[in-house]
């Protein structure tokens, strides 16, 4: 039900039953004789080949139906670039009233939970399965505690909200996965989720390890191409082999391992990382002062660099993926050089201090920033970022580019409370999301150079490019447009939120026509902005101040 309904998001679920029953149907028969017609077929060609049998798909699809005289896997691409996040075509789930759901889901608790998942399948084509899968049974498990309650949508509305906001956050996360492969390549991807899991089972030997990032690569291979039910049963065998072997993995995931199988996965990924050993050695002796250290990097380049990165990881739970990929790419760049001359060992001598350099650019990005948020609180913190970005690109909308400040700002405010030692991943792998969506607006609509650039040239080093990025000097501002400065007495009428919204992108306007102004005459300006407001909201005639003013 949940891959035809994140292919065909127009069909009604009587409609899509009856293309689910007719997969069960061919399930059941192929379970009885393999060598029946169809049963060789992969699972992807089997519902596509389903939705392409439909006889007025062009009525309701229109161009995606010419996707059906493409061959595998051309013709799976094509369905998946038509997919719509969010679409305005389908309603959020609507859920019956209180009284009336706890008797549906006493009566009906097949098909209310089933329109549940169809519901947020449609609505978000791209999360995965097992996800889906987890969020009915939370809604499940709230049904069953609030039907016990007296107001039985008060504490719906309460438990229900948490579900979507966690929707939201892990189809985010998910969406950023399959870009990332999209963009970088498996490779890369996989580097990073080793780096992840390194620092998330810190006591798992590293050939587990292997094995693990193995699996976990065709599951989101599956996923990111649409194969939900592979990817669901491949995601279940993943995590009972992790339950059969917990003490090797981690002490962390116990509870989540009494779980039913459909609760386990979603679970087991949201686990906290495990204690790290405690008598790990320096890793100085092993890949700096070792005299064969050389000799092991060219005998078997990638997998040296995974061990690195397995054990540098496991080491640095504070650390973002990003930055122990940076400092794995540091390291990998000295390697390359150094291995070339004489002596080596002087060539990298001075590798660790080489290597802090990544750190410290990036606990210095965190603790300004943090800093600046702490001291002069969010809305001055907002201004700081819409200044310095639309500095780097003034090509993007006034209302981009607030909603860019406005995710950078909600990040600051989520991460700079934490401990110190969740500040830095926390700060920059939501940053990376951010960076990724940006990143992917740029591919439609290329915004500028130095854009382009950083968004293609490393992942690892996407944000300190970004940070780094300077004034757009190619860009030529437009003529100066008196418009913009036209205010009338609804400033004074609006409320505060309003006025600040107001006052922000007068901001990013100005600073699009002036994009080299300096700090003060920003100060300046804004401070006759509120001057301004606050005077004439208390003349008799606001319109006649606001143009004189």
């Amino acid at each position: 039900m949940i891959t035809f309904a994140q292919y065909l998001q127009r069909c009604s679920y009587e409609g899509l039953s009856k293309l689910v029953k007719d997969v069960v149907d061919l399930a059941h028969k192929c379970v009885a004789d393999e060598d029946a017609p169809d049963c060789g077929k992969s699972l992807p060609s089997i519902f596509l080949d389903e939705i392409c049998q439909i006889e007025k798909l062009r009525d309701s699809y229109g161009a995606m139906a010419d996707c059906c005289s493409k061959a595998d896997p051309e013709r799976n691409e094509c369905f998946l670039s038509f997919k719509v996040p969010q679409p305005d075509f389908v309603q959020p789930y609507q859920r019956p009233a209180g009284d009336e759901i706890c008797k549906e889901y006493q009566d009906n608790r097949v098909s209310l939970l089933g329109h549940f998942i169809y519901t947020v399948a449609r609505r978000n084509p791209f999360l995965y399965a097992p996800t889906i899968l987890s969020l009915a049974a939370d809604y499940e498990h709230a049904l069953q505690g609030c039907c016990k309650e007296s107001d039985v949508n008060a504490c719906l509305d309460e438990k229900v909200s948490a579900i979507k906001e966690r929707a939201k956050k892990v189809s985010m996360k998910q969406q950023y996965s399959c870009g990332i492969i999209k963009k970088f390549g498996e490779r890369t991807f996989m580097a990073g989720k080793l780096a992840k899991m390194s620092q998330k089972y810190p006591k798992a030997p590293f050939s587990e390890m292997k094995k693990v990032l193995h699996d976990i690569k065709g599951i989101y291979k599956e996923c990111c191409e649409g194969d939900m039910v592979e990817c669901m049963d491949d995601r279940a065998e993943l995590m009972t082999y992790m339950c059969s072997k917990q003490e090797v993995f981690s002490s962390k995931i116990k509870e989540c391992c009494e779980r039913p199988v459909v609760e386990r996965s979603q679970c087991i990924i949201e686990a906290e990382f495990d204690d790290k050993p405690e008598d790990l050695p320096s890793l100085v002796e092993k890949y700096i002062e070792d005299k064969e250290v050389c000799k092991s990097f060219e005998a078997n380049h990638d997998g040296f660099m995974s061990e690195f990165v397995y054990e540098y990881s496991r080491r640095h739970p504070e650390f973002s993926t990003q930055l122990i990929l940076r400092v794995s790419k540091g390291y990998e760049g000295l390697m390359e050089k150094c291995c070339k001359t004489d002596n080596p060992a002087e060539c990298y001598g001075n590798a660790v201090e080489e290597l802090n350099k990544h750190i410290k650019e990036t606990q210095d990005v965190v603790k300004t920033n943090c800093d600046l948020l702490t001291t002069h609180g969010e809305a001055d913190f907002l201004k700081g970022i819409l200044v310095r970005y639309t500095k780097k690109m003034p090509q993007v909308s006034t209302e981009t580019l607030l909603e860019i400040g406005k995710k950078m700002t909600a990040i600051g405010t989520k991460c700079c409370h934490l401990p110190e030692d969740r500040r830095l991943p926390c700060s920059e792998g939501y940053l990376s999301i951010v960076i990724q969506d940006m990143c992917r607006r740029q591919e439609t609509t290329p915004i500028n150079d130095n854009v382009s650039h950083c968004c293609s040239d490393s992942y690892a080093y996407r944000r300190p490019c970004f940070t780094a990025m300077g004034v757009d000097t190619k860009y030529v501002p437009p003529a100066f447009d008196p418009t913009m400065f036209n205010f009338d007495e609804k400033l004074c009428n609006a409320p505060p939120a309003e006025r600040e919204q107001g006052q922000m992108k007068l901001l990013v306007n100005l600073i699009k026509r002036k994009p080299q102004m300096t700090e003060d005459q920003i100060k300046t300006i804004a401070n006759g902005f509120t001057t301004m407001v606050d005077k004439c909201c208390k003349q008799a005639d606001i319109d006649t101040c606001f143009g004189e003013e």
